[in-house]
Parts: structure tokens; sequence; C-alpha cells
């Protein structure tokens, strides 16, 4: 087998094993080269210690070199360069207290999780392939390395990197590794929120975001994501629908594009409604007011979990509005309202939302449900390309032009220009700065 190493990880790599050491590219480059896809980083490992490794470069980044590994500045490019080591003893479910330098190649792919992540190369040598990681390409499968328990037991977040490799290779998880998942999910609990967002969000942007099931399946999300539990055990027994709660958001996750907004609005689209559950005396669920109770539950789970502000204000707006508009046949006027009511930054992603949810949904009037979707999309585009005034932003005046004609700044000059801009989003027409300043003159004046 042949991988085509980058020029300047080649030189790295022979400038080493000039000096007498050993070198390979490792890890995730290898496996991903044999999968054909394009590595995002060239990793090396060597049997040469740190303080060698800097002696052979001009210029090197200590990045971690208490674990061994100095950065190598190639014109600006960096390159990680780790000594073989040997873990010692893992305190915190993620650390080991010490390392250990060892010369042994084999030492070193033996401490890593995966066999597809446990295999190096070089242009001498070809494949190192001690773990049978080409052959679990081949049959699709993660498995750990040595005892799946020792692994998980490591490092916790193994774990969830588990799930999310099989998320995003379409890969299955082996029986022991699986088992080993199911037994050490609990100990998630000592992984950082933000490593738990990391992964999360690698595997939701994954072609299969509905391997989220398999984390339910085997303890996981009642760890991470407990709203989710509640969600797979909340039946809808409603002619609108054909899954539970939790399967019909597994079903609306593949139907959006792999963008991490628009995933976890689908993800969180539906969180409010186990606490919204009612059923009639025929068995018929509902769910009043979910959206608004799914609003705040969303930002309580986004904020747990360490995102950006950016992130959470666009997230939970999508699950605040994400029903707007289903029962209504729209007309240009109403949809400049809805998007001057939801946000000109947020419609746009509204659409996509609503498109996943029904999907999702069961078939009962799905065709009029699109169809009605559709005339929003076209509304809304034809909106746009008549450069429809539905914010403060494009109103053809400000407030210092009412400043000029007498107004005082204050709240009386913020009242005004609401006033305009309601009379704008009636008469798109009327967003003129002749008519918006004559008619400010006659409201001031008290003429209306």
């Amino acid at each position: 087998m042949q991988i085509q190493i980058p020029e300047k990880a080649k030189y790295i790599i022979e400038t080493i094993q000039a000096a007498g050491f050993e070198a390979y590219v490792v890890g995730g480059c290898v496996r991903d080269s044999i999968l054909g896809r394009c590595p995002e980083d060239w990793d090396i490992t060597t049997s040469a210690r740190p303080e060698q490794v800097k002696a052979l470069f001009r210029r090197t980044i200590d990045t971690g070199i208490q674990h061994g590994t100095v950065t190598v500045m190639l014109d600006k490019e960096g390159f990680e360069v780790t000594t073989y080591r040997v873990d010692g003893k893992y305190e915190d479910s993620r650390h080991p207290r010490e390392v250990t330098f060892t010369p042994n190649l084999e030492e070193d792919l033996k401490r890593r999780d995966f066999t597809i992540n446990a295999m190096a190369y070089n242009e001498t040598e070809g494949l190192i392939d001690i773990f049978g990681g080409l052959e679990d390409i081949g049959a699709k499968l993660i498995r750990c390395v040595g005892n799946p328990e020792e692994r998980f037991g490591e490092d916790a977040l193994r774990i969830m990197r588990a799930i999310r490799f099989s998320a995003q290779l379409g890969y299955e998880i082996h029986e022991d590794t699986e088992a080993a998942i199911r037994k050490l999910a609990p100990t998630l609990q000592k992984i950082s929120a933000e490593r738990i967002q990391m992964e999360l969000t690698k595997l939701l942007i994954s072609p299969h975001p509905d391997t989220l099931r398999d984390a339910y399946d085997m303890g996981v999300t009642k760890v991470i994501l407990p709203e989710f539990d509640a969600m797979m055990e909340t039946p809808q027994k409603h002619k609108h629908h054909k899954y539970n709660v939790g399967e019909h958001t597994l079903h609306a996750l593949i139907e959006i594009a792999p963008e991490k907004n628009l995933r976890y609005a689908m993800l969180l689209h539906d969180i409010g409604k186990p606490e919204t559950l009612t059923v009639d005396e025929d068995g018929t669920t509902h769910f009043h007011g979910h959206p608004a109770v799914g609003e705040e539950m969303a930002r309580r789970i986004l904020r747990r979990l360490r995102f950006d502000n950016d992130t959470v204000a666009v997230v939970t707006r999508l699950v605040r509005y994400h029903d707007y508009g289903n029962d209504v046949t729209p007309d240009l006027r109403i949809v400049r309202r809805a998007v001057n009511k939801i946000g000109e930054d947020i419609f746009p992603l509204l659409l996509p939302v609503r498109h996943a949810d029904i999907l999702a949904q069961s078939d009962y009037l799905r065709a009029e449900k699109l169809e009605n979707l559709e005339l929003w999309k076209q509304l809304y585009e034809e909106m746009l390309e008549k450069k429809q005034c539905v914010s403060l932003k494009t109103l053809a005046v400000t407030g210092r032009d009412l400043i000029a004609m007498g107004m005082k700044p204050g709240r009386e000059l913020g009242d005004m220009l609401q006033k305009l801009l309601e009379l704008v989003l009636e008469h798109p027409e009327q967003n003129t700065r002749e008519q918006l300043l004559e008619k400010a003159g006659e409201l001031a004046a008290g003429k209306e």
C-alpha cells in the first residue's frame, strides 16, 4: 500500500531518519489516506526524543513537550512530531499523570484508541498495522485497540469519539467495544462540557446524525443530553405524526443540511414536547406551547454545553419559531411582517427547518404543507428582489433625519421610527425619504 505524504511531512521524516531515528506519519492521516479522504493534519511519530527533534530543525514550538510533542514549522506550516511513548496511570478519565518515552513503535501504537487510528506509515517500510486497522476498515468496524474497558477507562472521551467515528464513517461499533461503552458511559460525567460539545457537534454534522440513536441505546445521551432520552420516551399519537418525538427528531436531522446551527435547531426543535404533553380521552397527544418552552430549554442546554452567544441566539430563535406560519396562507404583507418579527438573519434559516420538520412527519397533508412552504419561500424571494423594507436598517429615514427636522433624541424618536416602519411594512411603496419625513411631520403635529 502506498500513501502520498506531502513534501514537507516527507522532509521531516527523512531528516529524522537521516539522523538515525525512526519516523512515521501516524493516526488519522493514515486512516483518511486509506479511505481516500484528504487528511486535515499530518502527525508524525518518532523514536527521537523531543530535544533531539528540536536539534534537527531550525524552528520548532514546544506545543506539548511534557508529553513528547513539538511542532516543527516549515514555511509557516506546522507539523506535530511526537516521541513514541507509554502513558502512565490515568487519574481523571482524560489525561495520563505522566508519560514514559520508549524506543518501541508498537508500545506507542498500543496506547491509541481505535485500530483504524493505530496505523503508521513511511515510504521505507510501508504500512505498519499491528492491530488490524486495515481489516477493520474493510469490515467497517470501530474497534478499540486491546481491551476496550482499559481504553475507555484511560480516557472517557473515547466513548464519544467511538460514536462520532461511527457517524462520520457509517461504521458499526464492534460488540466488545459497544459493551464497554454501555458499562462505562457514566464516566462521561468527568469530561468537560467543551469536549462533549466538540464531539457531539462532529456527530451531528456527520452524514449519519441519527447515530445519536445508538448513543441513546448505549446510555450515553442519558449522561450528556438527558433531555433527548425524554424525547425518545414521549409518544406522538396524532394524524400529523408517525414517530415518537425522539425518532421524529432523528429523521428531521437527516433531512437538513449538515450545518451546525441547522442541525442543532433540528435536534432541539421539539425539546419542549415532553414537558408540554397532554393526552385526550381517545389517546391523541398534544404539545401546546412547546416552541416557547423548547426555546428556554434549548438555551439552558446550549449554555450547559458551553456554546458561544451567537450559536445560542440563532438556535434558540429557530426553536422558538419552527412552527411559525404553518397554518397561514401567506401574501407579501404577511411575509414582510414575519421577517420583521423573526429577524432578517433567522428567517432564511427557518425555511429549511420547516421543510425538514414536515418531511419527518406523517404523510397526512404533506403535499399541502410543502406547497404552502414553497409559497412562503417564493414570496420571501420576491420581497428580497423588490428590496422591500422589513427593519429599521433599511428604512429610508434615520434618527438623524428626524433630529434634523426638530425632534429630540430619546424614546419619542424611537417610537416615531417604529411607527414609520409599521407604515412601510403595510405599504412598502412609501419607503422613500420624502414620504416618510412628511408622515413624520404629520404625526409629530398630531394630525393623526
